[in-house]
């Protein structure tokens, strides 16, 4: 595999995919989104909206899916494509760690300030995005947009060296079985697999992002440590509270999963063969 770079016609193609794959998956999975967060509230599910005003947050979602997992795919890309020639196979599902590792530490900085917003939103349905976005300004500038980076990076690495290295190997194994590439309904069904282990696995890290991003400033949580976070999930109601929202996490990422890879390699495949000559 020859190095993509910026001026790479792959690579623009790259970021149009992880624009789209990112959008499909945040709009179409959204109220589960919600479930999710509400479920892991310190407030509780009911008190932060229960069931009402499910697309709370939507707004936020729209702006920042696509730029985040562009992001994330032309970095993850472009790392696979620099080292993958000069490592083993064997190697590989540490260059899939790697790679996806950095893809999440730059995409973060574009996701986070979105994630802030909606979350807050999510769990506080009388406020639009827009409300929220101008009141976390000015109570808490722009680092409150930023509320939660490390935290997230926290959750997302361990997510990532769980879900690609597993989506690799399952695309690889197929390839292998059946002689040729595998195609993007092939691969969207490795991405749902994938993606529901590493959910399951990492829910007590995302239960302690939420925490920390609809924390009041001022608390211990709103420090943003995300250890002292979790002891204390652990403290309140133990291992339930660690994996709440465990079954709609891994439901959402599963089909998110399937929808996102499929899109991804689907919108791929299009634009490749819209660029090939006739």
């Amino acid at each position: 595999m020859e190095n993509l770079n910026s001026e790479d016609p792959r690579f623009a193609i790259t970021l149009m995919a992880g624009a789209m794959a990112g959008l499909s998956v945040d709009l179409s999975l959204f109220p589960l989104d919600t479930i999710k967060t509400r479920l892991q509230s310190s407030q509780g599910f009911w008190k932060a909206g229960g069931l009402r005003s499910i697309y709370s947050g939507i707004g936020s979602v729209a702006v920042g899916s696509s730029p985040g997992s562009a992001v994330f795919f032309c970095t993850y890309e472009m790392i696979k494509s620099t080292c993958s020639h000069s490592i083993s196979q064997k190697y590989h599902s540490l260059l899939h760690m790697l790679a996806a590792s950095c893809g999440e530490v730059a995409s973060c900085v574009v996701r986070v300030p979105t994630e802030v917003i909606k979350q807050r939103a999510q769990a506080n349905s009388k406020l639009s995005s827009w409300k929220i976005l101008q009141t976390t300004i000015k109570t808490e500038g722009f680092k409150g947009l930023y509320r939660g980076y490390f935290s997230t990076v926290f959750r997302e690495i361990p997510f990532s060296f769980i879900q690609f290295p597993i989506w690799e190997q399952f695309k690889y194994v197929w390839q292998v079985k059946q002689g040729f590439p595998v195609k993007p309904w092939q691969s969207s069904l490795c991405g749902a697999v994938a993606g529901g282990i590493a959910a399951g696995i990492t829910t007590p890290l995302d239960v302690a992002k939420t925490r920390i991003m609809l924390a009041k400033k001022g608390t211990m949580a709103a420090s943003g440590n995300i250890l002292p976070v979790m002891r204390e999930i652990w403290f309140e109601k133990g291992l339930s509270g660690l994996f709440s929202g465990v079954c709609p996490r891994v439901l959402w990422i599963s089909i998110g999963g399937a929808i996102f890879f499929g899109a991804y390699e689907k919108t791929k495949d299009i634009l490749l063969n819209f660029q090939r000559p006739l």
